[in-house]
């Protein structure tokens, strides 16, 4: 299968809140990168079809930081959410980025995620 990501996932494991217009959810962030993160699906969620914005948030682990974004759900099965992040603070954004790069391993591999992270941005908003 070949790999169609254009940023290196993550494994990291914290408790979520799950938020949109109609509920909110507990639930895990399993894995994550610059763009995405993968959640469980909450025993209690359903789908609402109108609505697919979800606002995450997460503190890191023995920390009080907390991240809040705003994503957008891709996909979703009985187990998981796939979710797409659309926004995010400067704050969280720079805890994210910090995350990932001790992860990563190379700031080599780090820099190229980030500069596609940027051109994605630039394309969608034109």
């Amino acid at each position: 299968m070949i790999e169609r990501r254009h940023f290196r996932r993550i494994l990291y494991r914290a408790p979520a809140m799950l938020q949109q217009a109609s509920g909110e959810w507990r639930a895990e962030v399993l894995d994550l990168s610059l763009k995405g993160l993968l959640m469980t699906c909450p025993h209690d969620w359903q789908y609402n079809s109108q609505d697919n914005q979800y606002v995450i948030a997460f503190c890191l682990h023995e920390s009080d930081i907390e991240l809040r974004l705003e994503a957008r759900l891709v996909s979703h099965d009985a187990n998981y959410l796939h979710m797409h992040i659309h926004h995010i603070d400067i704050e969280s954004a720079s805890h994210l980025r910090r995350l990932v790069e001790l992860n990563v391993g190379t700031d080599a591999l780090l820099h190229r995620e980030l500069e596609q992270l940027a051109d994605l941005h630039h394309d969608e908003e034109r």
